[in-house]
């Protein structure tokens, strides 16, 4: 089974659960801390990820460090279940699937920006209209900057691309010249 598969069915559960108990959004703030802190830190990713380590000796590790960043049970119950299941390295990945099924199920979808230059408030709200028109959700941007693009702008809904990047332009306008 992928890695995408059996995270989809964490998230799934995790959602269940926290959407159930009201916590939805303070669960996923705290295990993305979560997976940043494991992330960013090689070795606690090492103690708690490397299979030579006795179990016993990283639900010590996993014990003192839920209980001293104070988490919610549902997250500190989700957490000791990855470690339990030797899935806690692959945090990050349940996280991106809750993510985004948090977002399904509040019918949010969530676009990505790329921009040859940063995007201003105004232009950054006339387009989350036009693209929540477009889609008939609410959408949730994320801007990314890449000067390669010359001008304009890539948005990317789940697999739909809407490219109207004047690099994009300028690679079409070439093979047109080339084919005639």
């Amino acid at each position: 089974m992928s890695l995408q598969t059996i995270a989809r069915r964490y998230a799934i559960a995790l959602a269940d659960v926290a959407i159930e108990g009201g916590e939805a959004v303070a669960v996923q703030k705290e295990l993305l801390a979560w997976g940043e802190m494991i992330s960013s830190n090689r070795l606690l990713a090492e103690a708690l990820g490397n299979p030579t380590v006795p179990y016993d000796q990283k639900q010590k590790v996993l014990d003192e460090l839920i209980q001293r960043t104070n988490v919610r049970k549902t997250s500190a119950n989700f957490l000791k279940l990855l470690l339990r299941n030797q899935r806690l390295s692959e945090i990050n990945e349940v996280n991106k699937w809750f993510s985004q099924i948090l977002d399904e199920r509040s019918g949010v979808i969530a676009a990505e920006v790329t921009t040859a230059r940063p995007v201003s408030e105004k232009s950054a709200e006339a387009l989350r209209q036009k693209l929540a028109t477009v889609s008939g959700k609410k959408v949730r941007l994320k801007f990314i900057t890449d000067e390669s693009l010359i001008g304009g702008m890539v948005a990317r809904i789940g697999s739909t691309v809407y490219d109207g990047s004047i690099r994009n332009q300028l690679r079409e306008m070439e093979l047109k010249l080339a084919g005639s």
